[in-house]
């Protein structure tokens, strides 16, 4: 069983780590030696400090997987037949200004990478990469290679790839399993009413007992189907009672609950990423800190993600001798992660069969969203390749919300592709919270000033820059100036982190591979 899998953006330290240990962990790809790992980044540092951490779990669980690395793609492409994308375009600098930017005009995100200003704008600079990337998988890799995109802003980059490039494209998220585990645990809380959780009549669920359909779009999913022994939870009254009484949930997720009151499903995303996607809980900075929780950054913080992955890029630099001395894990099956992507390649190969929800191409999946958007949904896995059931129609106020995300992403995506201005312009203004803090001259001149900001990540626009630059000098500017943002956390440095070993374990946890683990880490 041999076969190259490649990852671009594998300086993504952590992530790139555990999805590799992960592959590791499948008996037929790192026991026999037959599967090819090949490391692309363009940051030389990352790419070596990935590369000699995995070789040392290699040494250390005794494994003869072989192991490359280049900073030229395409030597990294050549003869791959699964690439797994994890890149970061811009890295944290462009970045910075996906969010700073914005809150300048009003518009405070917590995460900024999928929707609203900052993840149309992550578009504009990906979506030419993405196109890159797939050009050299054409010319280098195998004929019929699979693109793995773990890179946000997922539905767009799945979207622009699999209608203007060529190559099979699959987004993948890990949302829907996160989400799976909540609602486990609000059932468990629900059936034990009363029950003392050290108590021997206390019940725990597992989440393998509750069975869900997921639909939408990423980041926008909602569990339209939830089975716990022969009742559907999914629009069930107990189900929104749970949360609002669990003494957690209650606190970090109200959007995602107000949401649910609202619409009658629970959606996939963070509070903090799905309170960007709508217009009413940001919009307002004196109402911000009503919706959201300060106990973690996906609870809500204004430019939340963006810190904590300065302060994580950091704090790597600073610990990573420790990451080499310390004691590699042993890889097996009881340490496999939850993310899809080695279970789809060991399906394919092997032929076990697997079932998850993907981002693909619609084509009448859910029949009352457009065929053209990037949907995801339920899909099997087996050697005869990945199956998309048909859905069918979503609730209606869930595919009214969808709609407009989709309108947005459709209009940014063709943006990208052109380098058109004014569709970028009407997809931030289509935008629900952007148009909701926003009004059309500010939108106009936020965008002028965030495609100047970026203009090196953005080569479809290079020819209109000088136009773009004296009409944003020439005007009179419309923003407030540097804001702080209704929710904002100091960043720390590495000097500050280190005093803190709470902060210390924040910083070092990169992995995002295992939900379950990481709700643990939040309730703590």
């Amino acid at each position: 069983m041999a076969f190259k899998v490649a990852v671009i953006g594998a300086g993504s330290i952590g992530f790139t780590r555990k999805l590799m240990h992960d592959l590791l962990s499948v008996p037929e790809f790192g026991k026999s030696g037959g599967m090819e790992i090949s490391l692309h980044d363009i940051n030389r540092n990352n790419l070596k400090m990935m590369e000699q951490l995995l070789r040392k779990d290699l040494k250390s669980n005794g494994l003869p997987t072989k192991i490359t690395s280049s900073i030229n793609r395409r030597a990294a492409l050549e003869g791959a037949k699964y690439v797994f994308n994890l890149s970061r375009i811009g890295g944290l600098e462009a970045f910075a200004t996906d969010v700073e930017i914005p809150l300048k005009y009003g518009i405070d995100q917590c995460v900024g990478d999928t929707l609203c200003a900052g993840g149309i704008m992550y578009g504009q600079r990906n979506i030419p990469c993405i196109l890159d990337f797939c050009r050299d998988m054409r010319e280098v890799s195998e004929k019929d290679v699979l693109f793995l995109s773990y890179a946000n802003p997922n539905a767009m980059n799945t979207w622009a790839a699999n209608q203007y490039s060529g190559v099979k494209t699959l987004g993948l998220c890990h949302g829907v399993q996160g989400g799976h585990w909540q609602i486990t645990k609000v059932i468990e809380h629900v059936i034990n009413r009363g029950v003392k959780p050290d108590s021997k009549k206390y019940r725990k669920i597992d989440s393998k007992e509750v069975d869900i359909i997921c639909a939408g779009i990423n980041h926008q999913t909602w569990y339209v189907q939830i089975l716990f022994e022969g009742e559907n939870w999914a629009g069930n009254a107990k189900l929104l009672e749970g949360f609002r009484t669990h003494p957690q949930y209650s606190r970090q997720e109200k959007v995602r609950i107000d949401m649910l009151e609202r619409f009658g499903y629970y959606s996939t995303e963070s509070n903090g990423h799905l309170s960007e996607y709508v217009p009413w809980y940001r919009k307002r900075a004196k109402e911000i800190r009503k919706w959201i929780d300060m106990g973690s950054w996906i609870h809500g913080e204004t430019g939340g993600y963006l810190r904590v992955c300065t302060e994580g890029r950091d704090w790597f630099e600073t610990d990573f001798p420790n990451w080499l001395k310390a004691d590699s894990p042993t890889l097996s099956a009881d340490s496999r992660g939850h993310e899809h992507g080695s279970y789809i390649i060991e399906s394919l190969e092997t032929g076990r069969p697997y079932r998850g929800h993907f981002n693909v191409v619609n084509n009448g999946c859910i029949t009352n969203l457009p065929d053209d958007a990037v949907v995801e949904v339920p899909c099997y896995v087996d050697r005869n390749g990945i199956s998309i059931p048909q859905v069918g129609e979503l609730p209606l106020g869930c595919a009214a919300v969808c709609h407009n995300s989709i309108n947005v992403q459709r209009l940014a995506v063709r943006a990208a592709i052109e380098g058109d201005v004014s569709l970028l312009k009407q997809a931030m203004m289509l935008d629900p919270l952007t148009g909701a803090v926003c009004n059309p001259p500010e939108i106009w001149q936020m965008t002028d000033e965030m495609l100047l900001a970026q203009q090196q990540w953005l080569p479809q626009y290079r020819t209109q820059m000088a136009q773009i630059r004296k009409r944003f000098s020439s005007g009179k500017k419309l923003s407030a100036g540097k804001a702080k943002g209704a929710a904002r956390l100091k960043t720390r440095c590495a000097a500050e982190i280190a005093k803190d070993q709470k902060a210390r374990e924040m910083a070092a946890r990169a992995d995002k591979g295992n939900p379950e683990e990481a709700q643990k880490k939040a309730k703590k």
